[in-house]
């Protein structure tokens, strides 16, 4: 019953950071700004929804798959989050140039 009750706050909570990762996404400024609110978010609420899994998942090994796919996804996000910030960089620089 308890794990049920945690399960489902965590999967929220994760949901509902995902929801404002999407909404800075939409309405911020600048690329770095969309970037850090996308990702902080979006990081986050993927933990909080992996988590929610965990609770009931049916063995150890299950548990210890969603762990890593999570750690593959941060690690993803980070690469990509730095990649797109560096060309955001050159583009401006690139503009400011002209």
């Amino acid at each position: 019953m308890i794990v049920n009750l945690l399960t489902v706050i965590f999967i929220l909570a994760g949901l509902a950071f995902m929801t404002l990762g999407t909404i800075g996404l939409l309405r911020l400024p600048d690329v770095h700004c969309r970037l850090h609110a996308l990702t902080k978010a979006d990081n986050l609420g993927l933990g909080f929804l992996v988590l929610g899994l965990v609770l009931q998942a049916d063995s150890v090994p299950a548990a210890v798959k969603l762990v890593l796919i999570w750690l593959l996804v941060l690690l993803a996000a980070t690469t990509a989050c730095y990649l797109v910030a560096r060309e955001g960089i050159r583009y401006r620089d690139s503009v400011t140039e002209d």
